[in-house]
């Protein structure tokens, strides 16, 4: 492909467009090489609740933006999979705390190297570490501007 007309994409094209084209890129080759397990967006709820283990539920939804009931859905099939595990909360038992559990804690390592080697193959170097940066910032104010609404 030559770049100029691929997935819709131009030139004049905003840059959320080239966003979400690498978003979606990234996840096509992440499934592609993690086929034996059935998970689709789950993988990221598994990569959040390990780095933040006694996560909540509702932390998750803030962290994520998705809705409560995609994230209970998501978070249901994990647990029945045996990739997370749900804890009471002491101190407000009417909260869950969200774990790993050795499953979840050895795949988070094999898709950590799955997206080190994508970013190796669409080459994303050490000199975008700059702009890798600034893209987070971008990311952080967005969620901070529609936070409330």
């Amino acid at each position: 492909m030559d770049g100029e007309n691929f997935q819709g994409l131009w030139d004049n094209s905003p840059l959320i467009a080239w966003i979400h084209n690498l978003s979606k890129n990234q996840f096509k080759y992440l499934k592609s090489k993690i086929s034996e397990f059935d998970l689709g967006h789950e993988v990221r709820y598994i990569m959040m609740i390990y780095d933040n283990p006694n996560i909540s539920q509702d932390d998750l939804v803030t962290m994520s933006g998705q809705s409560k009931g995609n994230i209970a859905k998501s978070l249901k099939k994990l647990e029945d999979e045996g990739f997370i595990k749900r804890e009471i909360n002491p101190e407000n038992r009417r909260k869950y705390m969200l774990k790993t559990t050795s499953k979840g804690d050895e795949l988070v390592p094999k898709v950590r190297q799955i997206s080190r080697d994508w970013e190796k193959e669409v080459g994303i170097t050490e000199e975008d570490k700059l702009l890798i940066e600034r893209i987070k910032e971008i990311a952080i104010n967005g969620m901070n501007l529609v936070e409330d609404l």
